[in-house]
Formats: structure tokens, sequence, C-alpha cells
């Protein structure tokens, strides 16, 4: 059997207890076994330190404290500096493995094979040698090991661990999956439409590795303090040392000695140095259960420090799926028109066009034949010009056709609260597209709690109409809101909002909104699983459509902030207090153990805290 640190810990803390209590006439002895027992691998370590010059080493310093106590008749506090300087590392192992199980836990989320359709026959593969439009067969009860469109079968996902949805996802022929869904009920064939290293899983897993890499600026502050921190109390203590027995009568040599002992004990950084990188790895790991990805500490403590949540509004406070409510026509039938807007929507990725083409493919019939657009151009926040049969069609904002000098029919029963989509065909105007989105059914939930947290400036900017941008800044109850806004306009307001000294948040798609994002203190992206566009863009990722994950992921970051303070606070006051006490013979040994060892593991639990909040509480 394998002797581990834990073994160790056991008989030394037996033998140490027994030389306090029922064999004190052996103490000394006991002591001694007790010692090599739990620290001949601290001595060892020591040893080889100090040949390479290492002498700042909290090994090197725990072996030092521990054999001068032996030397000046205190053995079992000797032994206790050792004992529970082992103790205090075994938990901090622990709590960092936990807190990385946290995380971790995304790892089970890979598929190790495929199942690739060859033939009619099944083989399967390693997921890494799978290619773009392979067929993959996805059993019930196995993870999809890479994302792709199903173009066989009907089933239920379960994609909680990816984007917090906490209801299963009905998908079937031509729904998009992404790798790490569970599949539910039925057998499902899907095309792969992305390599296993630029799928879902592998680029969350990814991100999450690197975001231990993007510092908050108190890790490196701590850092930093740390390797000042050591050398000047190992300093002192030699200072305590020396000095005071040239001046001070009455006071034996040893005694210095002692004292000098216990500032080595309290030198050890650990409480500090490993508290608070835990606390914001545990504060991410917890956000993460909730299927949002923050890139790093750094962001994680900039996300406490908003004061004002700016927010994109279609497909942030909106659904982003739109409907035709009315389509006003002048001079053309409504399936003409339907085919000519069909045809210069389809090479734009806007929700929009998705709900126009929708329409026209239901009410078309077989001898209708789909026109094609030619020359398709896109006028930045205006909408797009193309040729469809030889004649110039301009589909898009009021303000693409007032540009090119186009006379528009008004129609007095228009409903501006929609989104308006105009159209002229060679530069006459011939329709309105009378388009609806609804608001998502969690955005005034979410803005009432993001009120309850303390965020009171919540700010829309949206490229829609005024009436229509006012109605959802109304209906949510947000404190401002502009409309009309081209791309660069977005980033102007923004940047207006950010020189008034506010620290922003942005929220959006992630995909037309990258300079908005990059702008903010923290931009963060929705609705992002499946989308590389969106993760590069933001510093956090809300992998679903959620909007109530915004205001959890607030209140979380803003307790990982209460832990990382009161850690240090804690950490460096109650050492500082010990040495103190401890220079003016007011503290003992035991007192600088549990400065060390008894505030890390307070400390450490403080931090593992994060790892413990349910959904409920947040």
């Amino acid at each position: 059997m394998k002797i581990t640190r834990i073994h160790r810990i056991i008989v030394s803390l037996f033998l140490f207890v027994l030389g306090l209590t029922l064999l004190k006439d052996f103490k000394l002895y006991i002591m001694l076994i007790a010692y090599i027992i739990i620290g001949h691998d601290i001595i060892i370590k020591a040893i080889k330190n100090i040949f390479k010059g290492s002498f700042l080493d909290e090994t090197f310093l725990m072996a030092i404290a521990s054999i001068g106590a032996f030397i000046i008749g205190s053995s079992s506090e000797g032994v206790a500096v050792i004992l529970f300087f082992q103790i205090g590392e075994a938990f901090e192992s622990y709590a960092v493995n936990k807190s990385k199980r946290s995380i971790k836990s995304l790892m089970s989320l890979k598929s190790e094979v495929a199942h690739l359709v060859e033939n009619s026959t099944i083989v399967d593969k390693d997921p890494t040698t799978i290619k773009i439009g392979d067929i993959i067969l996805v059993k019930p009860g196995e993870r999809i090991a890479l994302d792709g469109i199903v173009i066989e079968g009907n089933s239920a996902l379960d994609v909680s661990p990816l984007t917090g949805e906490a209801l299963p996802l009905d998908v079937s022929i031509k729904s998009t999956v992404l790798s790490g869904s569970l599949n539910i009920n039925s057998p499902l064939k899907v095309k792969v439409t992305k390599s296993y290293e630029n799928s879902t899983i592998s680029r969350i897993l990814e991100l999450v590795e690197s975001a231990n890499e993007k510092k908050s600026k108190n890790e490196i502050f701590i850092k930093k303090f740390a390797k000042y921190y050591t050398p000047i109390v190992v300093y002192s203590a030699l200072l305590l040392a020396t000095i005071p027995p040239l001046f001070v009568s009455g006071v034996p040599y040893s005694t210095w000695i002692y004292r000098a002992l216990m500032f080595l004990v309290v030198s050890c950084p650990c409480a500090f140095v490993v508290s608070i990188p835990l606390s914001y790895f545990s504060g991410i790991g917890a956000i993460s259960k909730k299927g949002v990805l923050v890139k790093g500490s750094i962001y994680l403590e900039n996300l406490a420090k908003v004061d004002t949540i700016v927010f994109d509004k279609t497909g942030t406070l909106t659904e982003g799926k739109f409907t035709i409510n009315n389509i006003l026509c002048s001079d053309i039938e409504k399936i003409e028109l339907l085919n000519i807007v069909s045809s210069v929507e389809r090479l734009s990725t806007h929700p929009i066009a998705n709900s126009i083409i929708k329409e026209f493919e239901t009410l078309k019939d077989s001898t209708i034949k789909d026109y094609i657009a030619k020359d398709v151009k896109e006028i930045p926040g205006q909408g797009l010009k193309a040729t469809v049969n030889n004649k110039e069609v301009l589909v898009g904002k009021k303000a693409l056709l007032e540009n090119n000098n186009v006379a528009i029919k008004e129609y007095e029963n228009l409903d501006t609260t929609n989104s308006l989509i105009y159209i002229s065909i060679n530069n006459e105007f011939k329709a309105i597209i009378s388009i609806g989105d609804k608001i998502k059914a969690n955005s005034k939930e979410t803005i009432k709690k993001l009120r309850k947290n303390g965020l009171n400036n919540l700010v829309m900017l949206s490229g829609d109409n005024f009436e229509t941008a006012e109605k959802v800044a109304t209906d949510l109850g947000l404190s401002d809101f502009k409309a009309n806004l081209l791309p660069e306009d977005k980033v102007k307001e923004l940047d207006k909002i950010i020189k008034q000294g506010h620290k922003v948040a942005f929220v959006g798609d992630g995909i037309n909104d990258s300079p908005a994002l990059a702008m903010s203190e923290v931009g963060i992206s929705m609705g992002a699983a499946g989308s590389d566009a969106a993760i590069e863009a933001s510093d956090v990722v809300i992998m679903g459509e959620q909007l109530n994950n915004l205001s959890s992921v607030i209140r979380l970051s803003k307790k990982t902030m209460r832990i990382v303070k009161e850690n240090a606070i804690f950490a460096i006051g109650i050492k500082f207090l010990v040495m103190i006490l401890g220079a003016l013979g007011l503290a003992n040994m035991w007192a600088a153990v549990f400065a060390d060892v008894g505030v890390t593991f307070l400390a450490v639990l403080n931090a593992l805290r994060m790892l413990s909040f349910k959904s409920n509480k947040i």
C-alpha cells in the first residue's frame, strides 16, 4: 500500500497527542519520531533549496522554524509547525482540485467516439478524424461529438451544461445541434458542419483553460506583495533575534530566538497567495455552471465594478425571431413582392431576412420560380441594394429610400411600433413590410433584478425606429434609449456614456457589436453557443438565450469580490497582528501556527463558498 501524506498526518497526529498526554516522560523521543514521519520530505526539499540558492521558499522557512523550536526545547511546537503546515498543504490541494473539478466537469461533455456512417455501415472513429460533411449517428444517451445539422430523426437534447437552459431542446430535420449536447430520446443522423477543433465544446474548453492567464489586478498585486512580504518578515525575524538581546537585559536569548522563529512561521504567504486566486477560480467555476463563461478573473473583477449596462435591442432584450404582421403594397402583388425581396435577403444574416424568406416559402406554390438577385450590396445600417430581373431593388429602412430620392407613400394605418422594411423598384416606391419582434419572457424580470442589485443606469441602443425602441424601453422600464442608430452611432453613444465616468458593460449578440464589446469595460455576448465570432468578440459569454443569467453573473461577480477582500484583509491583518504580539512576547508559537495554517484553512473555506451557491440564491 502506498503511504500518502494523509497517512503520515494521521500517524504523526496520533503520536503528537500521545506525547502531550499519556507519555509525557518520553515526550522528546515521541515528538522526534512524529517529526521525522511528517517532516522528512520538508527537510529534504529544504536542503535541496539551499543548494539551489532558494532560502525564502516556504519549505525552507518551515524547516528552520521547526528545527529551531527543537533546539530551544520546544519540541511539541516544532512538530506542530510541520504537522499543521502539512495539514494546510493537504487541504489546499483538496480545495484547488475541488474548484478545478467544478470547471473540469465540462470535460465530461467531450465524446471519445463518433459513429461515422460510411456506405450504410457504422464505423467508430476518433472525433478528431471526422471531416466537415461527414454523417455521424448519435444514439440515445450519447453526447453529440461535433457540431452539425440533423438530416434524419427527431429527438430532444439536454443542452443545460452548454447554455444553462433547463428544458430539453426539441430537434428535427434541419435543426442545428451543438457538440456536448446529450441526446435523450431517439437516434439522430447529423451532418458535421465544423471540425473537432472548431466545435462548440472544444472552443469552450479552450476558453476555460486560458481563463487562468488573464489575471485580475488583485491577483497581480498579491503576487507582487508576497514577493516582498516574505523577505521583509524573514529579515525582521533575523533582526528580532540579534538586535534586542544587545539592548534588553533580563530576557534570555532563547526567548528572542523563539519569537524570531514565530516570524518565520508567519512569513509564509500561503493564506493570501492561495485563497485569493482560488476565490476567483471558484467564482468562475460557479458562473460556468449557469452556462456562462468568463474569460479571466480580470473580467470578473471589472464586472463587479460595473454601474451601467448598455443593451443592444434585437436578440438581447427581444427574441430576435421576427414575424410579418402586415404588408402594405402599391402596384404589386404580395407574392411577387416577397419573391423579389426574398431573393435580395437570402445573402443577409439579419433575423428579419429569415422572417421574409420564411413567409415567401409558406405562400408560394410549385408554379412560382424563385428569383435570383445579382450585385447585392449592403448599405451599413440602412439595408440592401441589388438587381433582380434587370431592375434595381432597394430593401431596408426608410432612410435608404430617402437617400436615393424615392418618394414614399404614407399609410394612415401603419403601426410604427413595429420594425418597418421599405421596398422600391427602379426608384419607385412599392411596399412597406411591418415586422414584429417579441420582448423575451424574462427580460422584464431581469431588469428588476439588476436594479435590485444596485444597477439603475440601464440603457438600450437600437437601430430600429424611434417608436419601436420607445415601446420596448417603456415596457421594460429602462433608464434611457437611443433609436435610429447606425453601427458607428452605437459606438459614439457608448463612448459618450463612458466619458461621463461610468463603468459600462455592453450586452449584445457578439456578432454585429464587436466595436461596442471591445470599447466597454466588459463585453457580454448573448446566445453565443456555436458562434465563433461571439466567443472571440466578448469578455463574458452567455451561451444560451436566457437574459436572466446576466443578473446571476453580476451577483456572483460581486460576491466573489467580497470574498476576495475578506480573505485579503483577514489573512494580512491576522499575520501582522500575530507578528506584533509575538515581538512583544504576548503570543506563542501556537498563535503563529494559527496565523499560517489556521488562517489559510479559513480563507480557503471562505473561497470555496462560491462553489456552493445555488441558482435559487441568485
